[in-house]
């Protein structure tokens, strides 16, 4: 099929081109390039050196004789992204472009505004492409387990039974997001379950875990096919973080008391649960909810088994319990339902001893790249 990944330049998106161009897809990538941008904002940068996206889709071709193409523009110019469907005429569009990150949401009131104005506009400008260009394509589209928050109940798949003052009805699972990106993708959810009940779009949303892991069978080919890895306190998720710590002699930042337990994912898997929306769309105005991980860990936990694996690499290491920059439960119930991608055959990649270690290894290879100064928090949401 015909598959747009918007934002393919990215963390998730460029693996996940790449595995579906190999799976015989005709896939297109659509990037403003501003990821790189923010990493010249934030003085800041990937461990892992990254190429051009113009040198990675010509290296793919060269190695496996498809071609990937590229369009670069943003979501939020409306007519560049009716020129792109009209000409792709896509049965698929993910959406991965959007400011992804919790504490870029949190720098202050200009960031805010971008990180609310660039997702949420972005993705209904996506809603009205589509109804007006290609109203039978399936809209796949990443949201976040962090849309949930950490209620006290367990956390369904996008829905949930309620029964009240004698009466049942089926609603959507109430949110309670932790950062403006969270709020953003709440936005996302409503507008996008929205239209497709007044418009009949198809749309799957993936609200997924914390992903992890570097690099998929497709970016190993080549180095200049490699993925990112961050580190820094913006962008740089706990397991990589607390990896690439450990390689440089720095203690392992765990905020407040480390119970924090979210859902997380291997890059694998994301990669292949993509595949599986795409292979078994929504139905004609059905929008549906994955949850999009496949174990829960603490912070803490996280913590404890990078020292381990570190130790056992020669990097004797400590943790270190900081104070919480963020305005979150430390300790609380977490138990989320994670069964449809499973049905549909997702066989997950578990985070073992092994996993970190590949990992470690992969950042000693470049952490004379790390800039010290950024593995330490400098965004506050208080």
């Amino acid at each position: 099929m015909n598959i747009i990944v918007a934002g393919g330049d990215g963390f998730c998106g460029w693996p996940t081109a790449l595995y579906l161009s190999k799976k015989g897809h005709d896939v297109s990538i659509l990037d403003n390039g501003v990821r790189r941008k923010i990493d010249d904002e934030l003085h800041s940068n990937s461990v892992t050196p990254i190429s051009s996206l113009e040198e990675r889709v010509d290296k793919w071709k060269e190695l496996t004789g498809k071609e990937i193409r590229t369009y670069i523009g943003d979501l939020n110019h409306y007519d560049f992204l009716r020129e792109v469907l009209k000409k792709e005429q896509p049965d698929a569009f993910v959406h991965f472009a959007e400011q992804r990150s919790a504490p870029y949401s949190m720098i202050d009131r200009e960031h805010a505004v971008y990180t609310q104005t660039n997702n949420v506009v972005g993705n209904l400008n996506v809603l009205y492409g589509i109804r007006e260009i290609v109203p039978d394509c399936h809209l796949i589209k990443l949201g976040t387990m962090g849309e949930y928050g950490t209620p006290n109940i367990a956390i369904e798949e996008g829905f949930i039974e309620i029964e009240h003052k004698g009466r049942k009805d089926v609603l959507p699972y109430p949110k309670q997001p932790g950062s403006f990106y969270h709020l953003s993708k709440v936005h996302d959810s409503h507008n996008i379950m929205f239209a497709c009940k007044i418009w009949g779009i198809r749309a799957t949303d993936l609200n997924q875990g914390i992903v992890y892991g570097l690099e998929t069978d497709e970016t190993k080919m080549d180095p200049l096919l490699t993925n990112r890895l961050d580190y820094d306190d913006v962008y740089g998720t706990a397991l990589n973080r607390f990896i690439i710590q450990s390689t440089i002699g720095h203690d392992l930042t765990v905020y407040g008391q480390g119970g924090q337990t979210r859902g997380f994912l291997n890059i694998k898997d994301t990669v292949r649960c993509i595949e599986i929306a795409a292979e078994n769309p929504a139905d004609k105005g059905e929008f549906r909810v994955f949850n999009q991980f496949t174990e829960e860990f603490s912070v803490l936990d996280l913590a404890k088994l990078v020292q381990k694996v570190a130790k056992e690499e020669g990097f004797d290491t400590d943790i270190a319990h900081l104070e919480n920059p963020r305005v979150e439960l430390e300790e609380h119930f977490f138990q989320a339902e994670n069964t449809k991608l499973k049905d549909l055959g997702l066989e997950p990649h578990l985070l073992t001893e092994d996993v970190v270690r590949d990992i470690l290894k992969a950042v000693v290879d470049h952490k004379d790249r790390v800039i010290k100064e950024n593995v330490l928090p400098q965004v506050s949401w208080k």
